[in-house]
């Protein structure tokens, strides 16, 4: 993966606040409801998505023992706009074959506490990826966190590389559960700290911020895990929990 970083590492490892998505913009407010963030004992920590109102999708090496607090209807996290919503964890479920070496299933549920309230702030109106299908482009939408960085939510568009450009790009690294998106030439990607986001092309969560080679790197594109690949797990999770 990227030398080991945290967002996007080479090998995935717990994300940290630091450097944020590279050659993204400031979102429309409120544009992205789905968005969450999430904080380990009061600091930031990943990204995630809700994807109904008692259940948030993020990365498996997002997994922390200590308090885990998912934030929604945030745009700017220095103010109090009025719009938030913070809930609990109750639940924490990797996928049962995540690799924390290879990366590999870095795929996680989140089971909230008490249901969010949806409104025109907090609503899970993207649709969870089905089937496989290829695509050429993606929104990514990222959280970056107050240190230094944009406070408000950031948008960057990407186009998704074929399976020779990653596997040219990592080699064995790349498995079926993962796919590239970037510029070969750097310059945009994500980056520490957007661990667990979202990665959405026209209103269906198809991506989750997973790992890479460090950020923004020539030669060394962004790597997501193929959320189609765990949609019956996911159901299956769901309604066992």
């Amino acid at each position: 993966m990227r030398t080991i970083m945290f967002a996007l590492l080479a090998v995935a490892v717990a994300c940290s606040a630091g450097k944020k998505i590279i050659g993204g913009y400031d979102c429309p407010p409120n544009s992205q409801p789905w968005q969450v963030y999430l904080t380990s004992n009061g600091q930031p920590w990943c990204g995630g998505s809700l994807i109904n109102e008692r259940w948030v999708v993020s990365a498996a090496h997002c997994k922390i023992a200590s308090r885990l607090t998912v934030h929604l209807g945030e745009h700017n996290v220095y103010d109090e706009e009025g719009t938030e919503q913070r809930i609990g964890a109750e639940k924490v479920i990797p996928h049962p074959k995540y690799n924390d070496y290879t990366s590999d299933n870095d795929f996680m549920l989140i089971k909230l506490k008490e249901p969010a309230i949806f409104n025109e702030y907090v609503n899970n109106k993207i649709i969870l990826c089905f089937y496989l299908h290829y695509v050429t482009s993606m929104f990514f939408i990222f959280l970056f966190f107050p240190d230094g960085n944009p406070s408000v939510l950031q948008c960057l568009k990407l186009p998704v590389l074929s399976k020779e450009q990653c596997v040219r790009a990592y080699g064995s690294q790349k498995t079926e559960n993962m796919f590239c998106a970037g510029f070969m030439k750097g310059g945009k990607d994500s980056c520490q700290g957007d661990s667990g986001g979202p990665v959405v092309c026209n209103g269906e969560l198809r991506g989750v911020v997973s790992w890479g080679k460090g950020c923004a790197e020539q030669g060394y594109p962004g790597v997501y895990v193929e959320v189609c690949r765990y949609t019956a797990w996911t159901k299956n999770i769901i309604a066992n929990n």
